[in-house]
C-alpha cells in the first residue's frame, strides 16, 4: 500500500468512537453491555426540547435549504447574542459570533488561525482532543497533568513555567471527561497569567480557547465561571466555544458558536467557508426562533438537569458503597456535565488463572464480566497506566443503575 501524507500516517482516529462503534456491533449482536462510553444522548431517553424540533420540521417544510452565510444567520448571531447575555452576563455584538456545525469546526479553525508549526499548545491531561487537533496543527504539546486532588483541573503554577512563547491555552469547564469544573481563584490566576504574558509580547498574542459546552449543565452548589466575567480584559484573547449539543441533548443538529475578538473570528470564518463545516441552513432558523421560546427553556433545562443529576448521584453512591466494602474502586463527586469520574484500581488482581497485567486487562474485564463499557482516561491523553474512567450517563437507563451495580460488585468479587 502506497504511503500517504505525514498527517494521515501519524493520524490517530478517535479512541471513544472505535470503542463506542465496538459496544454497539456487540449490542446489535444480542449482548446486553451497560454502555457507558459515549458523550451522547439516547433520544428516546433524553429527546431534544419539543419546541426547538417543532422548530426544525418548519424551517425544512418552508424550505430553507439553501447555503447559510459564512459567518451564520444574523438572526441566530443575534439571538446568541442575546442567549449568552441572559445565561452569563457575556456583552458580545453579532460580528463576534461565529457560527458553525458544533463545536469541532471552531476548535480545528481556532487551531489553525493561532497555532504555527512548531508553537505550544498549553492542555491539561485527561482533556478532550487537545492531543490530535496539536499534531494535527503541527504544534508542540505542553501536557499539564491534572490531579485527582484536584478534581482533575489544571492549575495555574502548573501552567505558569509552560507559558513564555505559548500560542494558545486550551480549558474546557465543566470538563470533558472528567464532569468537574475550573473553581474561581484558579481561572482568575490563569487569566492573570495570560494578561501578564500579553503585556510582555509584541504582535503574537497567546489565546485561550475557553470550551464551555457544558457550561448550563451545573449541579447544586457547582457554580461555572468563566474568564471574561472574572477579567474583562481577557476578551482581547478569549475564544468560547459553545453550542446546543449537550445543553439541549441536541448532539445532532450541528449548531455551535463562538464567541471572540472579530479580527480572529475573521479569519476563523475564512477557514470555514474553504472547510464547508456549516450549521445546516434550517437547524439555524430553528435554534433562533427556540431561544426565543425562554420559558420553554427553562422548563426543559429543569427536567433535563434532574435526570442527569439523579443518575449521576446514584451511580456514584452505589460505587462510594462498593468502595466501603473495602473494593479497590472510587469516584469523584458528581458537579456538571454529564460524565462521572470513576477508579478501578485493579490491576495485578487475578481472575481465575488470569492477572490482570494492564490497565487495558482491567477495562477488558469490567466488560466481558460486568458487561460495564467505560472510557479509560488514556483515550484522553492521560498515560495508559491510568486507573480513572470516564462514565457518560446520556444514554444510561434508570432502572438498570441497580443490575449495572449488582453485576459489578460480582465480577469485583472474582478477584483476588
Amino acid at each position: 500500500m502506497s504511503q500517504l501524507s505525514q498527517l494521515a500516517e501519524t493520524l490517530i482516529g478517535s479512541e471513544i468512537v472505535r470503542l463506542g462503534n465496538e459496544i454497539s456491533a456487540r449490542i446489535r449482536n444480542g449482548e446486553k453491555i451497560y454502555n457507558y462510553t459515549i458523550g451522547d444522548f439516547n433520544p428516546e431517553i433524553f429527546p431534544i426540547p419539543v419546541g426547538l424540533e417543532a422548530a426544525v420540521v418548519k424551517a425544512y417544510k418552508e424550505h430553507y435549504t439553501n447555503y447559510p452565510p459564512a459567518d451564520g444567520l444574523l438572526e441566530l448571531r443575534n439571538a446568541v447574542s442575546h442567549f449568552v447575555k441572559d445565561t452569563q452576563g457575556l456583552d458580545y455584538a453579532a460580528n463576534e459570533i461565529q457560527i458553525a456545525s458544533g463545536g469541532r469546526p471552531l476548535i480545528y479553525s481556532l487551531f489553525r488561525t493561532v497555532v504555527d508549526k512548531g508553537d505550544k499548545v498549553i492542555y491539561a491531561v485527561p482533556s478532550w482532543n487537545n492531543n490530535h487537533y496539536t499534531h494535527m496543527n503541527g504544534g508542540v504539546h505542553c501536557v499539564i497533568p491534572a490531579l485527582p486532588e484536584n478534581n482533575f483541573m489544571p492549575a495555574a503554577k502548573d501552567i505558569a513555567p509552560h507559558i513564555k512563547d505559548a500560542a494558545l491555552i486550551c480549558l474546557c469547564t465543566p470538563q470533558n471527561p472528567t464532569g468537574t469544573t475550573l473553581d474561581k481563584k484558579e481561572l482568575e490566576a490563569i487569566c492573570d497569567l495570560i494578561l501578564e504574558e500579553n503585556a510582555r509580547r509584541g504582535q503574537k498574542k497567546l489565546y485561550l480557547m475557553f470550551d464551555q459546552m457544558y457550561c448550563m449543565l451545573t449541579y447544586g452548589n457547582t457554580h461555572h465561571y468563566d474568564p471574561v466575567s472574572l477579567r474583562p480584559e481577557m476578551k482581547a484573547y478569549t475564544i468560547y466555544i459553545d453550542g446546543i449539543s449537550k445543553v439541549f441533548a441536541a448532539t445532532g443538529v450541528r449548531v455551535g458558536w463562538g464567541l471572540g475578538p472579530a479580527h480572529v473570528l475573521a479569519k476563523m470564518r475564512a477557514l470555514l467557508t474553504h472547510i464547508g463545516a456549516w450549521s445546516p441552513m434550517p437547524e439555524q432558523h430553528a435554534t433562533a426562533e427556540f431561544f426565543a421560546q425562554k420559558q420553554e427553556i427553562t422548563t426543559y433545562l429543569a427536567s433535563f438537569k434532574k435526570e442527569l443529576e439523579e443518575r449521576l448521584w446514584r451511580i456514584y453512591d452505589g460505587l462510594t458503597v462498593l468502595k466501603q466494602k473495602g473494593y479497590a474502586v472510587d469516584s469523584i463527586a458528581p458537579q456538571a456535565a454529564i460524565y462521572l469520574t470513576i477508579k478501578f484500581d485493579l490491576k495485578d488482581k487475578r481472575a481465575g488463572s488470569k492477572t490482570l497485567d494492564t490497565q487495558s486487562d482491567v477495562t477488558d474485564y469490567l466488560l466481558n464480566e460486568a458487561k460495564l463499557a467505560v472510557v479509560q482516561f488514556y483515550a484522553f491523553g492521560a498515560d495508559k497506566t491510568s486507573p480513572w474512567y470516564r462514565l457518560s450517563v446520556g444514554t444510561c437507563k434508570k432502572e438498570e443503575i441497580d443490575e449495572m451495580l449488582a453485576k459489578l460488585e460480582a465480577a469485583l468479587q472474582k478477584l483476588s
